[in-house]
């Protein structure tokens, strides 16, 4: 209980805060602060402040956030068994949010000869929410009922009225300790009357996020960071069409995608059409609930994207985006023979990056456009890979390579290069050509261990591009200053250190290579494709040993030559 009325107290203290810093960056959110005093679960009867609004939803996500990462510091929990039961409880906040919002008008046109439908709610692109389903009703349950169960049938519940959510929300919540589980059910039940719009797409990608930091290497399987996302988004413009990704984790690219053509003042779901492949079933379910929670639909499937090929994916989508699995080894390349999406054959290396390389090729329509996230190393790679980079780049679809520092991603160091592909370049003035952008030295640093872009150097880092292809720069995050400093006549130009656009000849000069470096004149920059934790591990682990092995050795020759002097 204290929890609750200290997670009021914050949220009504920032909503109150905020109301005076208003600015167009800003989402206004209406924030009804306890508007209903609730029964059970070992509730009083209370009353919080009247309704506010607040300017700043980041103050009220981070303040839910830092609530519920309490509440598992406090119980025997582990990030992964956490999770997927906090997610599920999001996305049951989120229904309720949108049910209630028609509930008065559809109930208003029922009649008792003709009363409400679950098809009613359907028609206006909303869940029906059974009264069971629902936070309100859980968080009033008696003191004595069995709350892990409920929940578990409120999961039913919702599924059973929604087809369209079978297997996609978690279970299993009778598994969580009943303290935890109540105290998180009084954290999430107020929101539905609480927020709106795109607040609880904001929280589930906040809690994506949080969790994929807290999960380590296992996280940065399923997240890929959102500067990230977003500069492959603004790069990759894409406006309207098929985006494909078969290594889609959580689906962060399909949301940002979303959210790029909605700034461009279109609609996503008029738009857009989403196809993921995911080789986890846990993940897939997190990815159908993240596009559910942002108003989008798509053909997720499971799949193992080296053997199964589930969307038909040859020259089948205009966008492809994916930050896939780096150095996957032992992949059985027989079972790949004769695959189309393999064009220019396997490489002989045990590694899988080029056969996501191609696979994302091969993937694209002939207009088709790719941006992915991939390993340094890719863009230098000898023998059998540079002979397929060679192909890909002769195939005149290369486009843009832009390098990126380390401690970009939770999970690893490293720094790692962003490829875009373009096969709507072949037979124009671009074809022989590739811009190479470093922007190693282009970033923002959150603390010691993790950088991300700020949104100006996003829109930076894309303007150049579109000065590149002939396109007007965008300003709306504040990038007119970096840009006018480096292009001062607001065209292209190379920029010693930053940009560069080579010729085929040029490449081929360098051996084939993609590497940004090589061509913008940038100072030497570590990159290796080490992680800089693991080899620190293996360092120390060989110094103990010399050092064991020194302290073995420095003892026998002390006896060595204590026997010789006593002798």
């Amino acid at each position: 209980m204290q929890d609750m009325l200290r997670y009021h107290t914050e949220v009504c203290d920032t909503a109150t805060a905020g109301a005076d810093e208003r600015s167009d960056r800003d989402v206004e959110q209406r924030v009804l602060c306890g508007v209903r005093a609730r029964r059970g679960l070992g509730h009083t009867e209370r009353r919080y402040p009247l309704v506010v609004k607040t300017t700043d939803l980041a103050k009220v996500r981070a303040t839910l956030w830092a609530a519920a990462d309490e509440l598992r510091a406090n119980s025997k929990l582990t990030p992964v068994q956490y999770r997927d039961p906090v997610l599920g409880l999001v996305f049951l906040a989120y229904a309720e949010n949108r049910f209630e919002a028609v509930r008065g008008e559809v109930e208003a046109k029922a009649t008792a000869r003709n009363p409400a439908t679950i098809a009613d709610y359907k028609a206006r692109s909303v869940l029906f929410v059974p009264d069971e389903s629902r936070l309100s009703h859980l968080v009033g349950l008696p003191e004595g009922d069995d709350i892990g169960k409920a929940v578990d049938d409120a999961i039913k519940a919702i599924e059973a009225a929604n087809p369209e959510l079978k297997d996609i929300l978690p279970r299993g919540y009778k598994k969580l300790e009943r303290s935890t589980l109540i105290e998180l059910l009084r954290l999430f039940a107020p929101l539905p009357t609480q927020l709106e719009g795109d607040a609880f797409g904001f929280i589930y990608e906040d809690f994506l996020s949080n969790f994929a930091a807290q999960e380590g290497k296992g996280g940065g399987e399923y997240f890929t960071p959102y500067s990230i996302v977003r500069l492959i988004v603004e790069i990759l413009e894409p406006f309207q069409g098929r985006v494909f990704d078969p290594a889609c984790g959580s689906g962060g690219m399909f949301v940002q995608c979303a959210k790029f053509v909605e700034r461009h003042h279109e609609s996503a779901t008029r738009k857009l059409s989403v196809f993921g492949a995911e080789k986890t079933e846990d993940t897939v379910a997190l990815a159908k609930m993240n596009l559910a929670l942002h108003g989008l639909s798509g053909d997720i499937r499971q799949a193992n994207s080296y053997y199964e090929n589930p969307h038909g994916a040859v020259s089948a989508f205009d966008y492809v985006m994916a930050n896939p699995p780096f150095n996957v080894d032992k992949i059985k390349k027989e079972q790949l023979a004769g695959d189309k999406r393999f064009p220019f054959g396997l490489p002989n290396a045990d590694n899988g990056n080029f056969l996501w390389i191609q696979q994302f090729y091969a993937a694209l329509s002939p207009k088709g456009r790719a941006g992915f996230v991939m390993a340094n190393s890719a863009g230098d790679a000898g023998h059998s890979e540079r002979d397929i980079r060679k192909q890909l780049i002769e195939s005149g679809s290369v486009d843009v390579m832009v390098a990126i520092s380390s401690n970009f991603f939770y999970t690893v160091t490293l720094p790692v290069t962003l490829w875009f592909l373009d096969k709507a370049k072949m037979g124009t003035a671009r074809e022989d050509l590739v811009l190479f952008l470093d922007a190693r030295h282009i970033y923002n640093q959150i603390d010691r261990a993790h950088r991300d872009f700020h949104p100006e150097q996003i829109e930076f880092l894309a303007n150049i591009v579109r000065l590149y292809r002939g396109e007007n720069a965008e300003f709306s995050t504040g990038s007119e200053v970096l840009l006018k400093k480096s292009f001062p006549d607001g065209k292209y130009v190379d920029v010693a250190g930053l940009c560069k656009v080579a010729t085929r000849a040029e490449i081929e000069a360098q051996g084939w290579s993609l590497n940004p470096g090589r061509y913008t004149g940038s100072a030497a920059v570590d990159e290796s494709d080490e992680d800089f934790a693991v080899k620190l591990e293996e360092l120390y682990e060989r110094f103990t040993l010399l050092s064991n092995e020194s302290d073995v050795l420095r003892a026998k020759v002390d006896a060595a030559v204590q026997g010789i002097l006593d002798v």
